[in-house]
Parts: structure tokens; C-alpha cells; sequence
């Protein structure tokens, strides 16, 4: 499971289908809009860079990162359409919403382990680790070892 730590990078690596949208449990965002609200929306898509004019400076001026820059306006409906569903499933958190203020960070994902009788209630989550524990023993020298730790 996936805790990410920016809303542009992490949605862009979940459009880009880096993430699966299944392993994120949550993500904490530095901003304050609401993704079913056209006129909030339509800031964020802009504010990001994405869209067809091609203007890849455009995020720096209205004060954000461009992350989205290249995509297209036939890409919006992908990232709107995963921020929509990561905020009706409850995790899209916004500290802004509530006066914090986080800063950005170089990285924006953290890998989360749950306790067993989290996992044992959960077999969504029981499944997704499973999944994540055997990819990790095929790439990883020391991977093996998570089943003696977890």
C-alpha cells in the first residue's frame, strides 16, 4: 500500500499507470479544490501545465509545478476521473482544507505495511500485500526478509 505526498506527481504517476490506483490507501495533498467542481478543476488542470496549448511555463505563473505539461486536453478526463475517485473513496486528504500548510518534498510515495490482524479484517489489503511482497522478492536481494519482519 501507497501513502503518497503530492497530488500532481502522484495522480500523474497513476494516469501514467506507474501506481495502481488499488495501492494507494491514501494521498495527502498540498492543495484546497474540490475535483467534481468545474470551476476548481479547471484551476488545478491549468495550474499543472495540462492542456492542448502546449504552454509549458504556464504552471510557474500561476504559482504551482508544471507536472502536467505535455498532456493534452483529451488526457483531463484521466485525471480528473482518478482525483474523483480517489475523493469519493476518502483518500484525497487536503491539510489546506483544515489551516496546515505541508511543504514539498523531493519524494511523494511511501510504502506502508499493515499489522496482520489489519491485513486478516481487510482481504482487499491482504491480497494487495501479498501481491507487493511477492514482486519485492523478485526484484530485491533483501526482499526475501520481509516475510521474517512482516
Amino acid at each position: 500500500m501507497k501513502i503518497g505526498l503530492s497530488y500532481s506527481r502522484c495522480i500523474r504517476d497513476i494516469v501514467e499507470e506507474k501506481v495502481d490506483i488499488a495501492d494507494v490507501l491514501v494521498i495527502v495533498a498540498r492543495t484546497d479544490f474540490d475535483p467534481r467542481d468545474d470551476k476548481q478543476w479547471q484551476g488545478i488542470w491549468q495550474g499543472y501545465g495540462g492542456g492542448s496549448d502546449g504552454n509549458m511555463m504556464r504552471g510557474f505563473f500561476g504559482g504551482s509545478h508544471p507536472e502536467w505539461s505535455g498532456y493534452t486536453d483529451a488526457d483531463e478526463d484521466r485525471f480528473r476521473s482518478v482525483s474523483i475517485e480517489l475523493w469519493e473513496q476518502g483518500k484525497f486528504h487536503q491539510p489546506r482544507k483544515f489551516g496546515a500548510h505541508p511543504s514539498r518534498l523531493p519524494y511523494y510515495w511511501l510504502e506502508t505495511f499493515l499489522p496482520d490482524n489489519e491485513l486478516d479484517n481487510n482481504p482487499a489489503a491482504k491480497k494487495a500485500f501479498e501481491k507487493f511482497k511477492m514482486i519485492a522478492g523478485l526484484v530485491s536481494p533483501t526482499a526475501d526478509k520481509l516475510n521474517d519482519n512482516f
